[in-house]
């Protein structure tokens, strides 16, 4: 998901996207365990997925702190 996209969701609508990337991310790593993930590219894109909602978490924290 791009950046663009995810700027425009709220912050709980960003932690719940978080926590249902984590789940996919568990399951991802489940099934390569025991040699049934087909696409192992998947995991690195989950992965960086997570990374940018937590960057976009911050800085909308960061944002709301500056203007109280």
């Amino acid at each position: 998901m791009k950046a663009k996209e995810l700027r425009n969701f709220s912050i709980d609508e960003l932690k719940k996207k978080e926590r249902d990337l984590r789940r996919e991310l568990f399951n991802l790593r489940f099934q390569l365990a025991k040699g049934e993930l087909q696409n192992v590219k998947r995991i690195n894109a989950v992965k960086k997925d997570i990374a940018r909602i937590l960057t976009i978490i911050t800085e909308k924290m960061k944002n709301s702190q500056i203007k109280s």
